[in-house]
């Protein structure tokens, strides 16, 4: 198993001006990876992958953290002529797409349709396979059309009001609204009042987010426990990364407003062998099916968002990429050689690789920014990452100021990770590291992992 190491911020302003140094190809190592990103799970993907003998890996753009294990790049996800130009300039080898919006607006299509591209591996699915995140009505009609687990729905626009107006009253409360498109995570509304949930309706159907709530999904609510489940698949085989539960909402007790994710533990308590076994068989072999027989192109991840009803899955949503921040505990319990795993999985033989994770429990806990997930302020300095022991500080959202020092860029800031023998450990260890570190407004939750300690 890695050794859990913290890499400090060191003041230091590593991003590569690439522009001034093209046809200075890389020669150093054997494999030049290319991470697509700049907040947390970014960071631990590059973490992970700089662990493996023989890579260098560039993170475009990145961020204070990325700094520290690779190279950080001056170009934009969402500007494909531009990944395009330094891949072929600096001689990467794969390149691994972090966030959605890029595989949605079709990075991998791009990839494989340019034939100067060809020799570039990538891992994503096509534009097509995307749409398993990138539109919840997609989602749906392929869950029931390949048998798939899921709530019962009823898609609804402008045209079918008055029927989504009748789903809503056959089902009970809570009513659960998701606009079909990619709504920067604010999409889903979970209401207790009928009248309120119509009014909502119409909101979302006029555009509270945009062009992704032309049409909605109406959603029977499902009870239970929730947990992250993460397949990477190459098309054919498939193997079952970490699974791991995250913290939504901004407040202890799971209070207040929904976020990108407050903290992370891995693995769950209640995701035994019986319950993964259950998860194989009704979810993953069905869906892995459904892509072949759909001709979609899939290699990469599968975010599972799963609910687990008395032992029993139920598909809440699907990602394309890895969770964020579960990611920042997941890569910290793999084992072996990520890269080795990723190009196998490009070339279609993820099958041919051992694959192996550690007993240890990780905990994570996001620290964030004062007001977050409203409003909030950014270029706060940081103080106390050079103090850090026993953990791994995963930056989600920080940038160098104009003297090179780490300040915050964004609403959620930093993710450290402990691994124990138990969540109390872990726990323990991430909280007693956490209270180190210092910048103007920060505010983190108290009670990551409590309930799962407090399970039968």
């Amino acid at each position: 198993m890695a050794k859990i190491v913290m890499y400090p911020a060191d003041n230091r302003k590593d991003t590569l001006d690439w522009k001034a140094v093209q046809g200075q190809h890389v020669t150093a190592v054997q494999r030049n990876i290319l991470v697509l990103g700049s907040g947390g799970r970014e960071h631990a993907l590059a973490w992970k992958l700089a662990q493996s003998e023989g890579t260098h890996v560039f993170i475009a753009p990145g961020n204070a953290g990325t700094a520290q294990v690779g190279v950080n790049v001056d170009v934009k996800p969402s500007d494909f002529e531009a990944v395009k130009d330094f891949c072929l300039k600096q001689n990467i080898n794969l390149v691994v797409v972090g966030p959605e919006q890029p595989l949605v607006d079709g990075i991998v299509d791009f990839f494989k349709n340019d034939e100067a591209l060809k020799a570039v591996k990538i891992i994503g699915p096509d534009k097509r396979g995307a749409q398993l995140e990138g539109s919840k009505a997609f989602a749906k009609d392929f869950m029931e059309k390949y048998g798939v687990p899921t709530a019962k729905c009823f898609k609804v626009n402008k045209e079918n009001l008055n029927e989504g107006y009748r789903f809503l009253e056959s089902v009970k409360a809570p009513y659960v609204l998701k606009a079909d498109g990619l709504a920067a995570g604010k999409g889903v509304l979970i209401l207790n009042n009928l009248q309120e949930a119509k009014e909502e309706l119409d909101k979302m159907l006029d555009g509270k987010f945009g062009a992704a709530s032309a049409t909605v999904v109406i959603e029977e609510f499902l009870k239970g426990i929730e947990v992250s489940v993460f397949v990477l698949t190459d098309g054919e085989h498939y193997v079952l990364l970490p699974e791991a539960k995250d913290y939504k909402r901004i407040g202890d007790g799971d209070t207040g407003l929904n976020t990108g994710g407050m903290g992370a533990v891995s693995p769950v308590p209640f995701c035994n062998s019986t319950f993964l076994e259950r998860v194989e068989e009704r979810i993953v072999k069905p869906t892995l099916k459904g892509l072949k027989t759909e001709g979609i192109d899939y290699k990469g991840f599968i975010f599972l968002g799963l609910m687990n009803d008395g032992g029993n899955p139920y598909v809440i949503e699907y990602n394309v990429r890895m969770g964020d921040p579960e990611t920042e505990a997941v890569m910290t319990r793999i084992e072996g050689d990520f890269a080795d795993l990723l190009f196998a999985c490009a070339d279609g033989r993820l099958d041919e690789v051992h694959y192996a994770k550690s007993d240890k429990t990780a905990v994570t806990v996001m620290m964030v920014s004062g007001g977050y997930p409203e409003a909030y302020k950014k270029g706060m300095k940081m103080n106390g990452l050079d103090n850090l022991k026993d953990v791994v500080a995963f930056h989600a959202g920080t940038a160098f100021n104009t003297d090179n020092e780490v300040v915050t860029s964004g609403g959620r800031v930093l993710a450290v990770t402990a691994h124990g023998n138990s969540i109390e450990e872990a726990r323990g260890i991430a909280y007693r590291e956490v209270e180190k570190i210092q910048f103007e407004g920060v505010n983190y939750r108290h009670d990551i992992g409590l309930d799962l300690m407090r399970m039968p």
